[in-house]
């Protein structure tokens, strides 16, 4: 049996690339080095990064507010959860109103547009002032905080959503809408079993996006009073006088989004490479 070896040319190739890949690395590490050198003599040795650093990176101060930040914290996780779930929910009544199809339901996609506009143009904080202070005024009763940051949470981001969603259900192809009527289902069926499948796979990639939005404008809560995270900081820093808090507070903000932003990223790749496959010769 004959073994394959490569052509001279197959040889070469494989040469030129390994050459590029080792300056690529060289590049790399001599960039890196150049940007260090540039933070430290631009930053770090300035005469006024030692305060800088007192105030806002001090070790024992992280680890004196971090039990409390921690335990506000643990509120924005709940607020984060049932939102994920509420905004799913309503988003997608509102992507089905503005698709339904007919002259019939044309005022309940006027009301869908309508609302979709309106909380997509309003600033969240201005959502928290208006429902958050206005809820508990009009009704006389007294509502939990964590509610209304999640009814406040959910009015806004199930706008874009709901946006998002529709661009997705308008992206799938009408042919499969005629084939799924051609098997005999009816409009709700074909857009369960055909339609929304394909559209959601399409436009996962700007979900997860608007979910890391929603990941950090949860901390906004602390407008209502209630004691989360962003608010636990607050206090913390009125005690001593020292802004490592809202350090802390911050930093697990980050270390709560980094997952999902890298596995947007690795998701969106993979969509390219499958989308690029044929197209490569």
């Amino acid at each position: 049996m004959t073994t394959h070896q490569p052509s001279a040319l197959e040889l070469d190739r494989r040469a030129y690339r390994q050459g590029r890949s080792r300056q690529s690395v060289l590049v790399a590490i001599g960039s890196t080095l150049a940007f260090a050198v540039i933070v430290w003599v631009t930053i770090i040795n300035t005469p006024g990064w030692a305060s800088v650093q007192q105030m806002f990176f001090d070790p024992e101060v992280a680890l004196q507010a971090l039990p409390r930040v921690w335990d506000g914290f643990l509120l924005n996780l709940q607020v984060l959860g049932l939102s994920v779930i509420t905004v799913a929910l309503f988003a997608l009544l509102l992507a089905t109103l503005r698709t339904l199809p007919g002259p019939v339901f044309f005022p309940l996609r006027v009301l869908a547009a309508a609302y979709t506009d309106l909380f997509r143009g309003l600033p969240f904080i201005i959502v928290l002032y208006v429902f958050g202070f206005g809820i508990p005024a009009l009704t006389n009763t007294r509502i939990p905080l964590w509610v209304l940051g999640v009814v406040c949470v959910t009015l806004t981001y199930s706008a874009y959503v709901a946006e998002v969603i529709r661009a997705g259900i308008d992206a799938v192809h009408p042919s499969q809408r005629l084939a799924a009527r051609a098997l005999g289902l009816n409009y709700g069926q074909s857009l369960r079993r055909v339609v929304l499948p394909q559209a959601v796979r399409k436009v996962t990639p700007p979900l997860m996006n608007d979910f890391v939005a929603m990941q950090k404008d949860v901390g906004l809560i602390s407008i209502l009073g209630a004691v989360d995270a962003v608010r636990a900081a607050q206090i913390e820093t009125n005690l001593i006088y020292n802004f490592t808090p809202y350090v802390v507070a911050g930093v697990l903000f980050v270390l709560l989004a980094i997952p999902t932003i890298r596995l947007t990223d690795w998701y969106t790749a993979r969509v390219r490479e499958r989308e690029q496959a044929g197209a490569i010769l």
